[in-house]
C-alpha cells in the first residue's frame, strides 16, 4: 500500500511552481530568464505536469501521484538538457556557439526546481496496509 506525505507533496508542488518564476539563465545584455523566457514549451509542459500531480493530490490517487512524480523527475532531467543544448546551439555558427556557450549561465532556479522534484518524489512511500 502507498502511503503520501500531503506536506512534502504540496511543497514539492509549491517549489516546482516557484521555480518556474525563479531566474534559470543568466544571458548577458538581456540579464536573468526565468524557464518562460527560455523555451514556452518547456513552460507549458512543466505546468501540466503540475496540473496533473495536483489533481492526483486531489482525487486520491497516490499510484498515480507516484508515477507522475517520475514523469517529472524525467522531465527535469530533459529540460536541463534541452537549455543546454539550446544555448549551445543558439545559431548555424560554430564559432557564435562556443562564444554563446560560454557566457550562458545557468542560474539558482534550476535548484529550486531540483528540490521541488525530489520533494514530489520522496513524498509517496510503500506503507504496512493496516487490518482490523
Amino acid at each position: 500500500m502507498l502511503i503520501v506525505s500531503k506536506f512534502r507533496a504540496w511543497v514539492g508542488i509549491l517549489l516546482c511552481i516557484i521555480a518556474s518564476f525563479c531566474p534559470m539563465l543568466k544571458v548577458p545584455i538581456k540579464g536573468n530568464w526565468n524557464l518562460y523566457q527560455s523555451d514556452a514549451r518547456l513552460f507549458l509542459i512543466t505546468y501540466a505536469i503540475i496540473a496533473l500531480a495536483v489533481l492526483c493530490l486531489f482525487i486520491r490517487k497516490v499510484g498515480a501521484f507516484r508515477f507522475i512524480s517520475f514523469v517529472m523527475a524525467i522531465w527535469y532531467v530533459l529540460a536541463v538538457i534541452a537549455v543546454y543544448f539550446t544555448a549551445h546551439n543558439y545559431t548555424k555558427y560554430g564559432f557564435a556557439n562556443k562564444l554563446i556557450g560560454k557566457v550562458v549561465h545557468f542560474q539558482w532556479g534550476w535548484i529550486v526546481f531540483l528540490v521541488g522534484v525530489l520533494f514530489m518524489l520522496f513524498s509517496v512511500k510503500r506503507g504496512e496496509k493496516l487490518s482490523a
